[in-house]
């Protein structure tokens, strides 16, 4: 027998696929008012979209519709940043974003993409362009900031769903110090610029995401629990619901802008998502001639040319638009990006849209383990470990999933000789050889960015088994909380799995906390430093390294290591280790001691006491409506208990804009969160920073918002029956 996902393709391909976009206007309006009528929306108490159609193409239609009636702004955005078109609409200043993304997104190879795409997939394309066109053709009061029709084609150009994709990891500044004068031959002596750094510092909140599984046999009721815990941006996922009667029925948190559930669950099986895995990004050492014009760049014994495009790259200024042309390079490795010690440095990633649409779709419908793993086999979920579970009772792990086969030789983590045909990718290595897990025996798994090496206990891969590029982060405080969490814990039910994704304990203080101690004990008596210091050491000398919104000790510590990241973090980076690391290795007692003078004395300054409860400095507050939001101290907020991930909060909730204010306003961390169990009958659990509006006058802008504060879930609305039992309102979209 073909697998689902084989049939649900073949079934596709012998449908029709809808008019072109050239249709004439009216033919085009009739056509979307029917597909329309083919589609139901149901909106539940907590306004989150339940979308029914008939045909995949339906449902995709409606959740495009959906999503554009949540925040159009945020949908618009994402395609305007994916196509580099930022500059348009925002200005000069973001000429370079723009040319980043031009350097690997071309319209015209996306359209020859759609072109040959397989004709169910690209009647869903179709179908994503015509629920965001019926929207604007029905809301003539929205007018969009730069695109006022949407292409089918134009799905391709944000395919995967990462908060931050893999061409973002270009490093901007130097981008533009490459080519905004002209790229110039590289010239001895070298202008050393810094190298690509992944960031280390602790006063940035981490990206990234936790994924827990528990098999059946430590659950209560036999069934397989999927923790679903991503660490985004706030409001950069809504919540949904997609269905129709050809097997669709995912739930879960969908970028703005995508026709599929990015991180989610179907009634069969769910997927989470966790940033990291191996080593999919390589930067090439090119070394540069120049002759008669012409660059030329080594490989072997042969001299290269360097192929020139001129990209033309639009933008917004006063008095209208204007434009820009750069002459940019590219190696046969990929485009130049940057220099370094007398070379241009080309990188490699991967730029696969179509494949990477087709396993973002058909995993969402996948049935079984079987169909899942075959789904993984397209290998083009580049930027993502999996935790997966299903009603079979299975629990799985995929460590990164497009993964290139390469010399382990050479040190990845670095710029490789690009003369040197030895560094050249040798194909992708099949799933079954990448770093997986599959029912290990101590019956759960974990992932928080972090290694591979303690995601199921003992039961774990080992390091020796596997070239050291398919594994590049390191443990993190979230990686030791988690396993603490897990080990040992049996008879799981949603609410106890919850509660350990929001266990309070702050692990990272536990080797820096008695340095600082044994660092005032060393101090003579009647020093000034140790008296007045003194209150503060028997503060935290009592402190369980637990938070709390009434716990004075958690601020006091999480303000000192702040300090401290901000003092020694630019050296740590220098040295290209961890800043926990570096703190605990390198600096002396004196300097940990000063650290806590400075973080009392920011606590007194900003809040009149350094005894402030966390409560008071933790916040959560939506003001507008606004991409990037403000904060107001002066403002009505929601105390937080939970803190950043750099101090080993499994509940991740910290602040990435330069802070303005006194108080912590928490941007990204905690944003979609959802607990699933997988029995003959889905139960789940979720809550959603903020509400599932964009819209400040929505009653669902901040509806979830004070649940979210506490931690509190609400029932997830699976099954139709629960929805409509619960319903605010049920339509066709248009009406």
């Amino acid at each position: 027998m073909r697998s689902s996902l084989a049939l649900m393709c073949c079934v596709a391909m012998n449908m029709a696929v809808a008019a072109p976009p050239a249709a004439k206007p009216v033919a085009e309006a009739a056509r979307l008012k029917a597909a329309a009528q083919r589609v139901t929306i149901l909106r539940d108490k907590w306004g989150i979209p339940h979308v029914y159609g008939k045909t995949d193409a339906d449902a995709v239609f409606g959740l495009m519709y959906a999503q554009a009636e949540d925040d159009f702004k945020r949908v618009e955005l994402n395609y305007i940043n994916a196509m580099g078109r930022l500059a348009e609409i925002e200005g000069e200043a973001e000429l370079y974003r723009d040319l980043r993304m031009k350097l690997f997104i071309n319209p015209a190879d996306l359209q020859a993409q759609y072109a040959k795409s397989p004709a169910w997939l690209k009647q869903l394309m179709v179908a994503y362009a015509d629920g965001l066109n019926y929207y604007l053709a029905t809301h003539p009061e929205v007018k969009p900031a730069l695109i006022t029709r949407f292409e089918p084609w134009m799905a391709l150009s944000f395919s995967e769903g990462s908060i931050g994709g893999d061409i973002e990891s270009v490093d901007l500044k130097q981008l533009q110090e490459l080519y905004a004068n002209g790229a110039k031959l590289p010239l001895a002596p070298p202008v050393l610029l810094s190298a690509r750094g992944d960031g280390f510092d602790l006063d940035k909140e981490p990206g990234g995401s936790n994924g827990f599984a528990i098999a059946p046999a430590l659950s209560k009721d036999g069934h397989a629990l999927l923790l679903i815990n991503p660490h985004t941006s706030f409001y950069f996922r809504p919540e949904v619901q997609v269905h129709s009667e050809q097997g669709l029925n995912a739930y879960g948190a969908v970028t703005w802008g995508q026709f599929f559930v990015y991180q989610g669950f179907n009634d069969r099986l769910g997927w989470m998502h966790t940033s990291g895995g191996g080593d999919v990004i390589d930067e090439y050492l090119e070394t540069i001639s120049e002759k008669d014009g012409q660059f030329y760049y080594q490989y072997g014994q042969e001299q290269r040319p360097l192929k020139a495009i001129d990209i033309t790259l639009p933008y917004k200024t006063a008095a209208g638009m204007a434009s820009k042309v750069v002459k940019v390079y590219y190696s046969h490795h990929g485009p130049i990006v940057r220099a370094r010690d007398g070379k241009w440095i080309a990188v490699r990633l991967m730029n696969e849209p179509l494949k990477a649409l087709t396993q973002s779709y058909i995993r969402t419908k996948a049935r079984s383990y079987q169909d899942f793993y075959k789904a993984m086999e397209l290998r083009t979920n580049s930027s993502n470990n999996t935790v997966y579970a299903d009603a079979d009772g299975n629990i799985a792990y995929f460590h990164g999933n497009f993964i290139p086969k390469r010399d382990p030789k050479f040190d990845w983590k670095h710029p490789v000789d690009g003369s040197d045909p030895a560094t050249e990718w040798q194909g992708l290595h099949a799933v079954k050889d990448t770093i997986t897990l599959f029912n290990p025996k101590n019956g759960w798994i974990q992932n928080t960015n972090n290694w591979p090496y303690t995601a199921a206990g003992a039961y774990s891969p080992k390091a020796r088994d596997y070239p050291a590029y398919m594994s590049m982060n390191p443990e993190n405080p979230r990686g030791i909380h988690a396993v603490r969490v897990l080990e040992n814990k049996k008879n799981f039910t949603l609410d106890s799995l919850i509660a350990s994704a929001y266990d309070t304990q702050l692990p990272a203080f536990e080797p820096l906390l008695p340095q600082l101690f044994a660092a005032w004990g060393e101090l003579p008596e009647g020093d000034t430093l140790k008296a007045g210091l003194a209150p503060q050491i028997a503060a935290l000398r009592g402190w369980d390294m637990r938070y709390s919104l009434e716990s004075v000790p958690t601020s006091l510590a999480i303000f000192w290591a702040q300090d401290l990241s901000a003092t020694y973090g630019p050296a740590a980076k220098v040295r290209e280790v961890q800043v926990l690391d570096y703190i605990q290795a390198a600096i002396t007692p004196q300097q940990r001691l000063q650290a806590l003078e400075r973080a009392s004395a920011k606590l007194a300054a900003d809040f009149g006491t350094w005894q402030t409860p966390w409560g008071e400095i933790n916040r959560f507050q939506r003001l507008t409506g606004d991409i990037v939001q403000p904060f107001d101290d002066g403002k009505p907020s929601l105390p937080v208990a939970f803190a950043s991930a750099n101090w080993g909060s499994l509940a991740a909730y910290g602040m990435t804009s330069k802070a303005k204010t006194k108080k912590i306003y928490g941007e990204r961390g905690n944003s979609f969160v959802a607990a699933v169990e997988f029995g003959p009958r889905i139960k789940a659990r979720s809550i959603l920073a903020g509400g599932e509006s964009g819209n400040p006058a929505s009653p669902h802008f901040s509806d979830q918002a004070a649940m979210y504060a506490r931690g509190e879930f609400k029932d997830v609305l699976f099954y139709k029956a629960d929805v409509e039992k619960h319903l605010e309102r049920k339509y066709h979209p248009g009406n």
